[in-house]
């Protein structure tokens, strides 16, 4: 899937839907979660033999989006490399995002791991185990060139929106704002687009995407940028120590050979050092 790694040839497995949605089926109601299908290389069980099967949440571009009949991104990219460590091939099944807060899918044994640009938190972690931090993100704030918002302070008494469940939503209402919630980061900029809402509030790598296209930048500029002191990270079902310590040991290599440099300019833009943190905040 990646040309720009010769020593990596992996393959990502994903089954397209009608409605332009990538799925696969769920595993059998006999399967705990704790693997089953296959023991693959260092010992981690998989829910599915031969493939490590991955719950995320469409759109989430750069981190995971269908682009020509196939589910790609940054996270896509570096989970294809724990994959390959495992001999085995990522299998994408696409889920509610509020879902990955409680573990769900995990727990019942759907999927082995979840990658959905998730934000590593205290509260999320009661729930499912985190791998080590693998992006640091900061929220933008986005808005009409014509709209006089200038900053977050701005925002008061203005139509916001913000994606459901996120941390961009649970930072503006803990800053007093009460904004619209959408369900998909696609949707929020949408809403933006067409006038419901009169800023938002999101990640700012989505943003940075988002005005790569001419149309959305000569309309739409990033009025702030927040430093909330966000990580993402990878999470699996917890207890799940083998997969968990599989994707930190991708992780370290690819930091280490140079291949996280070679995707972050890819799926995300000029690289900085810090992306690349391994200690959580």
């Amino acid at each position: 899937m990646n040309t720009l790694l010769g020593r990596r040839v992996r393959a990502l497995a994903a089954v397209t839907a009608t409605a332009g949605l990538v799925l696969v089926a769920g595993c059998t109601s006999s399967d705990d979660g704790g693997g089953g299908g296959e023991t693959a290389a260092g010992g981690v069980s998989l829910v599915k033999a031969g493939k490590l099967t991955t719950c995320t949440h469409l759109p989430y571009p750069p981190f995971q989006s269908e682009i020509d009949g196939k589910v790609q991104g940054f996270d896509v990219a570096l989970i294809d490399l724990v994959a390959e460590d495992l001999g085995v091939t990522q299998e994408i099944l696409d889920t509610p995002f509020e879902n990955f807060k409680t573990g769900a899918f995990l727990n019942s044994g759907q999927c082995d791991l979840a990658a959905a640009g998730m934000t590593i938190t205290e509260e999320r972690k009661k729930n499912v185990d985190f791998s080590d931090p693998y992006f640091e993100a900061t929220q933008a704030v986005l808005a009409d060139k014509d709209s006089g918002i200038a900053s977050f302070a701005d925002l008061k008494g203005r139509k916001v929106g913000a994606q459901a469940q996120t941390t961009g939503e649970d930072h503006a209402k803990g800053q007093g704002l009460d904004p619209v919630s959408f369900e998909s980061s696609d949707a929020v900029l949408n809403g933006l687009r067409t006038g419901q809402v009169e800023a938002v509030v999101i990640d700012y790598p989505v943003v940075q995407g988002w005005l790569k296209d001419e149309a959305n930048a000569d309309a739409f500029e990033v009025a702030d940028n927040i430093n909330t002191g966000e990580q993402y990270g990878f999470t699996v079902k917890k207890g799940n120590n083998a997969l968990r310590e599989a994707i930190n040991k991708a992780l370290a290599e690819a930091r280490s050979d140079g291949t996280y440099k070679k995707l972050y300019e890819k799926w995300i833009g000029p690289y900085e050092e810090s992306a690349a943190s391994p200690s959580a905040s």
